[in-house]
């Protein structure tokens, strides 16, 4: 049960992420976005490492990868590349 509560937690910071640039509230290169990103994606990645997900595991690592990137580059000061 306490999976399925960190499995929620980690896809409503992604999916309020994405509502939340879709009504024009975020935009996909700032800050909020990309941390809601990273850290939804990275806490689904872990679990679906754990449960041997691998389908899964590369889509959320790399959701999370490239939205660490995007934060390392605000970080440098530079702006991420939004498609």
């Amino acid at each position: 049960m306490f999976i399925q509560i960190v499995q929620v937690a980690g896809s409503l910071l992604i999916l309020v992420a994405f509502v939340a640039s879709q009504k024009g509230r975020l935009a996909t290169t700032s800050m909020p976005y990309l941390v809601l990103n990273l850290v939804g994606s990275a806490v689904l990645a872990v679990l679906a490492a754990l449960h041997h997900e691998y389908g899964f595991l590369l889509l959320e690592g790399v959701w999370a990868i490239v939205s660490a990137a995007g934060v390392a580059a605000l970080l440098r000061g530079r702006t991420p590349v939004a498609h």
